[in-house]
């Protein structure tokens, strides 16, 4: 189990999103964005960021090049009334600033954000482009995973990804390469691998990480690619396990 000092009981943490020397650690700990950093080979206690902590914040995750954060929010748009939370959970953005300081969050458009809708889970690649799961969007009533390729000024129409045929398909980590993506669904964890302008039919993870009995969402894998992170009905807080992941063309 991932733990912090001075943390003696695990938390209500999301997966952890590592800066790319694996030094400093974001989450998300009963909906505000916390940050940790290893001092002496240990991890400080996390504190919340400055730009967190008002509304709810939840799945954060850094870009590979740790210079931007994606995540999860209910708090206002611009033109709402400021004084209370919009309905629908969306993706927001803010850029890094030097001591571990964030720019003001700004909203993610549409076609990435849409009315009505919830957007939840953000991945995103070297490449800038974004991975996330929605349910109800085109129609799809199930919750589906979608991939918004970034086109250098904005993101193209997000495209469902059919990665467990229809069943729900829940936090898709996109790989900073694009190589592959693991996500949840039937309550365990699965791999898919990049094919072409897709990728192919999900390859549920070993018993190691699938223990039976078990239900598993919010996977992470760190920035060297060694260790798979990921939460577990079967404990509190989140698991780490070391993985060695093909790429397979």
């Amino acid at each position: 189990v991932f733990l912090q000092e001075g943390v003696n009981v695990t938390n209500d943490e999301s997966a952890p999103s590592f800066t790319p020397d694996g030094n400093s650690v974001y989450m998300s700990d009963h909906n505000t964005i916390c940050f940790s950093k290893k001092l002496n080979g240990k991890w400080t206690k996390p504190v919340t960021i400055a730009i967190s902590g008002k509304w709810k914040d939840w799945d954060a995750t850094l870009s590979p090049d740790g210079k931007r954060m994606i995540f999860v929010s209910n708090r206002p748009l611009d033109g709402m009334p400021q004084d209370k939370p919009q309905p629908k959970a969306h993706l927001w953005y803010a850029d890094a600033l030097p001591n571990n300081g964030w720019t003001q969050p700004r909203h993610i458009d549409g076609p990435v954000n849409l009315e009505g809708l919830n957007d939840f889970a953000p991945s995103i690649s070297k490449k800038g482009s974004l991975c996330f799961c929605s349910r109800g969007r085109d129609g799809n009533k199930s919750m589906c995973a979608y991939y918004a390729k970034w086109l250098g000024d904005h993101f193209d129409k997000p495209k469902r990804l059919v990665l467990n045929g229809d069943n729900d398909t829940f936090d898709p980590y996109l790989s900073p390469d694009e190589s592959y993506i693991i996500f949840a669904s039937e309550k365990a964890l699965f791999i898919s691998y990049r094919k072409g302008e897709d990728w192919t039919a999900g390859e549920k993870l070993g018993e190691k990480v699938n223990v039976p009995g078990s239900q598993n969402g919010g996977p992470y894998v760190s920035p060297d690619g060694k260790i798979l992170y990921y939460s577990s009905s079967l404990t509190d807080g989140i698991l780490m396990i070391p993985v060695n992941i093909p790429h397979k063309k």
